[in-house]
C-alpha cells in the first residue's frame, strides 16, 4: 500500500472510508428522491391557478439550480462509488480502501465543489430574503460577510485539492484548516439570516395582529423557518463535529447536506405559498357583519383595516404596512393577501 494512502487513513477513525462511500451513497439517494418530489410540490404550488407571467421568476431558477446541483452530485458521487469498487478495485493500489482515502481523486474533488456552490447559492438567497424583508443594508453586513467567508474558505479548499499531486502533499494538508473555517461560517451565516428573517416577521405579525381583519396568520412561516435552519444547522454541526475529531462520517455528511440544502429550500418556499392561498381565501369578520347587515342598512363607507401582504416577480416576500381601505357595504374586502 502506497505511504501517501497509509497517512490517511491511518489519520482518520470510525467506519472504513469504502464503508463510508457506500453509506453517503446510500442516504444520499433517500434524500434526493424526498427532495425531488419537495421540487415538484413546489412548481405545482408556484404554477397552480396562477397565470405565468405572475410566477416568481427568480425564486424559480433558484430552485431548479438546486436540483440540478443536486443531481450532478449525486451522480458524481455514484460513478466514484463505482470506479472504487468495481472499475478501480484490482487496478488502484491499495484498493478500494486506499482509492477512497485519496482526497486528490478528480470525483472527490468535483462532489466538494458542487458542495460549495450549492451551499453559496443557498446561503446568497437567505440573505436576499433579509434584504427584502428589511429594506436595510446595515442588517444585511454581517451575513454578507459571512458568507464572503463562506466562499473564500470553500474555494481555497477546493483549489488546494486541485492543486495538489499527493494526499500528503502540503496543499492537502491546508484543507485541515480551510473546512472548518467554511462549516463554521456556513453554520453562522445561516443561523443568523434566519433569525433575522424569523424575527421580522414576527415583529409584523405582532403589530398588525389587532387590526388585521383577515383571521389568517403567518405564524407558520415563522415555524418553518426556524425548522429549516434547525435542519440545516443540525447537519452542518454533525459534521464540524467529525472534522475535528478526524471521523469518517465527515464524507457521509458532506452528501447529506446536499439534498438537505434543496429540502430546506424548497419546505420554506412550499409553506409561504400555502399560507398565502389560505390567508388570501379566508373570510373576514368584517365581510359576514356586511353580509348580515347588507339588506337592512343604507349604502356608505366603511373604514377597515387590514395587514396587506403582496408578493411581486421582483421580490420573494415584501411585506406591507397596515392600510386604511375603504370599501362599501356587500363589497368585498380587498387588499388581505398573505403572501410573504
Amino acid at each position: 500500500m502506497p505511504a501517501e494512502h497509509t497517512l490517511v487513513m491511518d489519520s482518520t477513525r470510525g467506519i472504513s472510508p469504502d464503508s463510508a462511500a457506500i453509506l453517503s451513497a446510500l442516504l444520499e439517494g433517500v434524500l434526493y428522491g424526498f427532495s425531488v418530489l419537495m421540487f415538484m410540490g413546489t412548481i405545482w404550488a408556484m404554477t397552480n391557478n396562477h397565470r405565468m407571467q405572475d410566477v416568481n421568476r427568480p425564486i424559480t431558477a433558484v430552485a431548479i439550480l438546486l436540483l440540478i446541483l443536486s443531481t450532478v452530485h449525486i451522480a458524481v458521487n455514484i460513478i466514484r462509488v463505482q470506479d472504487g469498487l468495481v472499475n478501480y478495485r484490482d487496478t488502484f493500489q491499495g484498493g478500494p480502501e486506499a482509492f477512497f482515502s485519496d482526497v486528490t481523486e478528480k470525483t472527490y474533488i468535483m462532489k466538494h465543489m458542487l458542495y460549495v456552490l450549492q451551499t453559496l447559492l443557498a446561503d446568497g438567497v437567505m440573505i436576499y430574503r433579509c434584504y427584502v424583508i428589511w429594506r436595510r443594508i446595515c442588517v444585511i453586513i454581517l451575513p454578507s460577510i459571512l458568507w464572503c467567508c463562506v466562499a473564500v474558505t470553500g474555494i481555497s479548499g477546493v483549489y488546494s485539492l486541485s492543486q495538489a499531486r499527493n494526499s500528503t502533499d502540503l496543499l492537502t494538508t491546508l484543507l485541515a484548516d480551510w473546512v472548518p473555517a467554511f462549516i463554521i461560517s456556513a453554520l453562522l451565516t445561516n443561523l443568523l439570516s434566519s433569525g433575522l428573517l424569523a424575527y421580522h416577521i414576527w415583529m409584523t405579525e405582532r403589530s398588525v395582529s389587532t387590526v388585521r381583519a383577515t383571521r389568517g396568520s403567518i405564524w407558520p412561516i415563522v415555524r418553518i423557518l426556524v425548522d429549516a435552519a434547525i435542519l440545516y444547522s443540525a447537519a452542518l454541526f454533525a459534521r464540524l463535529i467529525c472534522v475535528i475529531y478526524n471521523n469518517n462520517g465527515e464524507e457521509v455528511l458532506v452528501d447529506m447536506t446536499m439534498p438537505i440544502i434543496s429540502i430546506a429550500f424548497y419546505m420554506v418556499l412550499i409553506r409561504v405559498v400555502i399560507n398565502g392561498k389560505t390567508c388570501s381565501s379566508l373570510p373576514t369578520e368584517v365581510d359576514t357583519e356586511q353580509k348580515n347587515s347588507q339588506k337592512n342598512l343604507p349604502t356608505k363607507p366603511l373604514p377597515i383595516y387590514t395587514s396587506r401582504f403582496t408578493r411581486d416577480d421582483s421580490t420573494l416576500y415584501r411585506i406591507g404596512s397596515v392600510d386604511s381601505l375603504w370599501t362599501r357595504e356587500g363589497e368585498p374586502v380587498k387588499g388581505a393577501l398573505c403572501n410573504v
